[in-house]
């Protein structure tokens, strides 16, 4: 809470009185009687103020201050504990007593090493804890700083290096044998072989926090405490096995998280700087004694047997700064600073989908996995790939999400300068066609470029428990667009693909639609299925539930899972290869019909859009005769140009009229657009004089090729129609 001083200055207070003392004395090894005698006071006095019966007098804080060894202001504001608190400690799990041993956390296997990997889990959880009361989108800042020098001491000082470095001499020892062992031990070797660690924080904004206590059900002890455990706040949430916060840990070569959340909700009367840190090693022995695998870094719970347990503190700002943890604002919220960041998938091609170029590499030509330029880049795509649909607002609808990646050195240099993550650019065509969807602009078919066209598919809801029958049927929107030129089409992605999405907006499936005819126009489609094709669309709430079961812990398609199983029916997954063959059946019927793009001699696709209208033969056998349009290829160019190539029959006669090619668009009612040449060349039985053909005498045949302005195009290329003829004189 704070509070507006008459000259303008501001007190802020915490927790309640009672409360924040008692733990105090817990902090300081005090008891009440033992805080009575030294303010020669009785005991019931003290007892109290800690039921809340009473509050101490302002000449009597000034006595408490002096005998929890802290400042007045500490007292009265009650934003933070004593510094006369027990210190900040690491505590390790003990070694079993049955002397089993974990050599690493399973659930961090699920996932690969990968920045991308670590984008898309991160981002899901805070689009799944964005606040929706206010309307305002969830932001999401991801920071690559590179440590070296000065700055590396005095972070490892803040993190008591010193204590953890037995820890990982301990683990290095069994490195050889232990894969979780070799990824540490190669960690520690680069941090003190280059003398440089790379932190990646990933922080985000309007978002739940982690909420509740240290050890009861609650989001904070999901995420710090237990595995495979999920709570997630919203009905769309895009988690549901608990999975996903092992990214963190994956990503880290240390095995090291630090975390600062500031709450939605108070907890022990306050909201912020709620601090924990996290280490994940496995099984080892030190000085003799076995250690089981975790570390939690934080205040002794004086709660605990010899208060050795480790649970979160209210940091002060100086803290908060040393571990590289400061949040720009009060707004709710969590921060993850994974230490030692590595991205051992960027070294696949495959997988990393960007380029490469200017990335360092180390002295034997090999990829470095910890260059932030390069792991900025990757950020950037998988950001865009996986989440332009959240990012993209339209018709009165703003984004849910904003996202903003940076890189930096030590504090003040800038490697890469910050960069919000435009879907737009990313994901132009599939943006676009969201934000029609949106606005209400989406056509029944398409007829001229950029237009998108949405069609509803069924999904038919299984009932719970394996009974036979439907629960109803949900009516998701396929949406289909034309894809970007092919100079552009990298950025789109892979062409004729379909995203699927449901309520958290979330990219889950991609898939080509398959069987698709020679000749069909690239494009791009997209699903919206469950609360994506409205809130109000009937069963949306169920399709989100039916699903969320039928995604993998990757959430990467939907099919059959155990859950899915259980809850359903084995055969359950058949509901959804049936929306599947609904959406691809409705994307070929709605682009195999557009004229084909490209394509060297035409082909039967590209003949139907063209018109070859004949002039009537000249009834006269003799005199002057007129030269007919015969036969016509035509192609379309890399610029979009209609290319033709036309052969023209010639009649016996004494004299060959001469001809004007004209181009024109097929339109449905009115005047043909007329199209102007580019270029007119001469192949065979004539010459081209200032656009007009003229035929050699006695050639019964003429050929002659042509290309149109795109300049004069009134719409794009491949959504139009072309007719083109001969005319006589000057081509009026």
């Amino acid at each position: 809470m704070r509070l507006q001083g008459k000259n303008g200055w501001r007190v802020e207070t915490g927790e309640e009185f009672g409360p924040w003392l008692a733990r105090q004395l817990k902090l300081a090894g005090k008891n009440q009687a033992e805080l009575a005698e030294e303010l020669g006071l009785t005991r019931a006095a003290v007892s109290a103020w800690i039921t809340g019966r009473s509050t101490p007098r302002p000449t009597v804080m000034v006595d408490i201050a002096k005998a929890l060894g802290t400042d007045l202001g500490t007292v009265h504001t009650r934003t933070t504990d004593t510094q006369a608190g027990l210190p900040l400690i690491w505590y390790h799990r003990p070694g079993y007593r049955d002397g089993g041993r974990d050599l690493g956390n399973a659930a961090a296997f699920a996932f690969d090493a990968d920045v991308q990997v670590l984008a898309r889990e991160t981002c899901q959880n805070s689009l799944d804890e964005r606040l929706t009361d206010n309307g305002r989108p969830v932001r999401v800042r991801y920071t690559l700083h590179e440590l070296t020098g000065k700055a590396l001491d005095d972070f490892r000082e803040a993190i008591l290096w010193n204590e953890l470095f037995p820890h990982y001499s301990a683990v290095s020892e069994i490195a050889a044998n232990q894969k979780v062992g070799r990824v540490v031990d190669a960690g520690v070797r680069d941090m003190y072989e280059k003398g440089r660690l790379v932190l990646l924080r990933v922080d985000d904004y309007n978002a739940s926090g982690l909420t509740g206590d240290d050890y009861a059900d609650g989001k904070f002890a999901a995420v710090v405490r237990r595995q495979l455990e999920s709570l997630k706040s919203g009905r769309d949430a895009g988690g549901s096995y608990g999975l996903g916060k092992a990214t963190l840990w994956a990503t880290s070569a240390l095995g090291l998280v630090l975390i600062n959340s500031t709450l939605s909700e108070p907890h022990e009367g306050r909201k912020e700087r709620r601090l924990i840190g996290r280490l994940e090693l496995p099984w080892r022995e030190v000085d003799g004694k076995p250690y089981a695998g975790p570390a939690w870094l934080g205040r002794p719970d004086p709660d605990s047997p010899g208060a050795e347990v480790a649970r979160s503190w209210w940091a002060d700002e100086e803290t908060v700064a040393r571990l590289h943890l400061t949040r720009e604002n009060d707004e709710p919220g969590t921060s993850f600073l994974i230490v030692g960041a590595h991205d051992v998938a960027s070294l696949d091609e495959k997988s990393s989908d960007v380029d490469d170029e200017g990335g360092d590499v180390d002295e034997e030509g090999t990829q470095d996995t910890r260059d932030i330029r390069r792991m900025h880049r990757r950020l950037v795509k998988a950001l865009g790939r996986d989440f332009w649909a959240a990012m993209t607002g339209g018709g009165g609808q703003l984004p849910r999400l904003e996202v903003f990646v940076r890189a930096v050195r030590n504090d003040g240099e800038v490697v890469v300068a910050e960069e919000q993550v435009d879907p737009s650019v990313e994901q132009p065509s599939r943006t676009r066609a969201l934000r029609a969807y949106y606005e209400g602009t989406t056509v029944d078919r398409l007829t001229e470029s950029g237009q998108v066209v949405a069609r509803s598919v069924p999904l038919n809801l299984p009932l719970l428990g394996g009974a036979r029958g439907t629960l109803g049927t949900h009516q998701a929107v396929v949406l289909v667009t034309d894809a970007l030129t092919d100079a552009d089409q990298k950025k789109d992605g892979p062409k004729n693909q379909v995203h699927s999405l449901r309520g958290n907006r979330m990219t889950v499936k991609k898939a080509t639609v398959p069987n698709l005819p020679i000749g069909t126009n690239p494009f791009q489609a997209v699903l919206l299925v469950g609360e994506a094709a409205g809130e109000s669309a009937l069963f949306a709430q169920d399709a989100e539930e039916f699903l969320r079961a039928a995604e993998p812990p990757e959430h990467d398609r939907w099919g059959q899972t155990e859950e899915l199983t259980l809850r359903w029916s084995p055969s359950a997954h058949r509901r959804i290869q049936a929306l599947t063959s609904e959406v691809n059946s409705a994307v070929k019927e709605l682009v195999v019909a557009q004229p084909k793009r490209g394509g060297r001699e035409g082909g039967e696709a590209l003949r139907k859009a063209l018109t070859v209208k004949k002039r009537p033969k000249a009834k006269v056998p003799t005199g002057p005769v007129v030269p007919e349009l015969n036969d016509l290829d035509a192609t379309i160019g890399a610029d979009g140009e209609w290319q033709i190539t036309a052969e023209v029959s010639i009649p016996r006669g004494d004299e060959v009229v001469p001809m004007v090619p004209v181009a024109q668009l097929d339109v449905r009612s009115g005047g043909r657009p007329k199209l102007d040449w580019a270029e007119l060349v001469a192949v065979e039985g004539c010459e081209v004089d200032d656009g007009v053909l003229r035929f050699t005498p006695g050639a019964r045949r003429a050929k002659f090729r042509g290309s149109t302005d795109v300049t004069s195009h009134p719409v794009r290329t491949t959504l139009t129609r072309l007719v083109v003829e001969l005319r006589a004189g000057k081509g009026e």
